[in-house]
């Protein structure tokens, strides 16, 4: 195969020109595994971008995508629809936690946040309760690259260039729920830190609970490197905002179908939000798509307060398109008849079990699990935070693994249709990258 030049695309979340003296590119997948242009096979342990959870080039999946195609190309979904965007709303409406039975379809994730905070402004206005519009978010969370979302988020890298130009009231921040020492190399949830929901109190005593729209978090913090909540955590942040009227909004774009045992982190956890933002499952990487679901209460507040013609001004060209919505549609179907969720569940002990058996191996300082999820936490080099973690992404890499690292975090999150065989595969080559990686350094020395 013949590569192209590299010079024109600017790629994203990369070291671009570290990139294009290396570059490690992807030409073909099915299942499990990704070949890339030299011809080897690399083992998938991050379903893509954590969003190809029912595994690569799926049959169904890409056959509804190519009728759809020449069917169906584009519909307008401005006082305009199609069928299939109809029946994914109620497909998805099933599925969802409690009473969020009404949807409105983005892109992506970054789309589904910034949707999701307008729609949570729309709905107390139409209340009479404009005061409300301070948004909390929580150090180390993660919502998109949106305005909106980098305004709520709370990982420093992404706030610190455009810290003069995010949205006004957004400046309040719940604290990480990791970093407690006696949380290290907990199995599923730790037990201590549900204390930690308790500063919405603090910030509720200086901004006044009535100017609160709305908290954002993730269920599990999944960008930021595998953050699992403390045992009673979301329960106490769910009851507090009960307590001061404000929104609880629950960013599943990672957590959202199977990758915790349950279709949502919200069943997962058995926590119900106010709204909830999907993405990447939703149609298993395969289209891009979004979505916000929310409580058909919500949902007619907002309509019953327009004076007529268009309740909510906001809206994409490419919201509901017909090729998403085909895909989302085979997508569930497959979760559905291959019981993908009910899979992840009953993998999740001999995931844990797995991964913790790398407790000792170089440089490892903690390991988290929950699901079909897992960060295993190294020391930084002195003065080169996230060398080490690239290095084991290469060096991964170089012997057929795929891995995701967030600084010195290398983040497991294999599709669900992962077996037990080939957990033991990305655990040993992790092992192994560890071991090579701390060896050359020893021999740089």
């Amino acid at each position: 195969m013949t590569t192209p030049s590299l010079d024109a695309l600017w790629m994203p979340f990369t070291a671009n020109r570290a990139f294009k003296r290396a570059p490690r590119l992807l030409v073909s997948a099915h299942g499990m595994h990704y070949r890339d242009a030299d011809g080897r096979s690399v083992l998938d342990a991050t379903s893509g971008l954590w969003c190809v959870n029912a595994g690569h080039t799926r049959a169904p999946i890409v056959e509804a995508i190519q009728r759809t195609a020449a069917t169906l190309d584009y519909a307008p979904g401005f006082s305009m629809g199609h069928p299939a965007a109809f029946e994914l709303a109620e497909r998805l409406a099933g599925i969802a936690p409690g009473p969020l039975d009404r949807v409105f379809f983005t892109n992506s994730g970054s789309e589904a946040v910034d949707t999701a905070l307008k729609i949570v402004l729309a709905y107390h206005a139409a209340r009479g309760d404009s005061a409300r519009r301070r948004f909390v978010g929580r150090v180390r969370g993660y919502h998109g690259v949106g305005f909106g979302g980098i305004s709520v988020g709370g990982i420093e890298n992404n706030r610190r260039p455009f810290a003069s130009h995010l949205l006004p009231f957004t400046d309040a921040q719940l604290p990480a729920t990791h970093g407690l020492a006696e949380n290290l190399f907990s199995r599923g949830q730790p037990v201590h830190g549900a204390h930690l929901a308790d500063a919405l109190e603090a910030i509720v005593a200086e901004h006044g609970g009535e100017t609160i729209a709305a908290v954002i978090v993730e269920p599990m913090a999944g960008s930021a490197g595998v953050l699992v909540p403390p045992v009673g955590y979301l329960e106490r942040l769910r009851a507090l905002c009960d307590r001061h009227g404000i929104l609880l909004v629950f960013d599943e774009v990672i957590t959202g179908f199977g990758r915790l045992g349950a279709a949502f982190g919200a069943q997962r956890f058995g926590v119900t939000p106010d709204l909830l933002t999907i993405a990447k499952g939703v149609t298993n990487g395969a289209v891009p798509m979004g979505a916000v679901l929310m409580p058909r209460a919500l949902h007619e507040t907002v309509l019953d307060a327009a004076t007529g013609g268009i309740e909510f001004f906001h809206g994409y060209t490419y919201s509901g398109h017909p090729l998403a919505c085909a895909a989302a549609l085979a997508t569930l179907d497959v979760y559905r008849d291959e019981q993908l969720f009910e899979r992840a569940a009953m993998l999740a002990p001999l995931w844990e079990t797995a991964v913790h058996a790398l407790r000792g191996a170089p440089h490892v300082t903690d390991i988290r699990n929950l699901g079909l999820v897992a960060g295993i936490e190294l020391a930084a080099r002195p003065g080169a935070a996230g060398a080490r973690g690239a290095a084991v992404m290469a060096e991964c890499f170089a012997n057929g693994l795929l891995v995701r690292v967030t600084g010195d975090i290398v983040a497991l999150s294999p599709p669900l249709i992962v077996t037990e065989e080939q957990i033991h595969e990305i655990v040993t080559g992790v092992r192994h990258a560890l071991q090579r990686v701390a060896d050359a350094e020893v021999a740089a020395r």
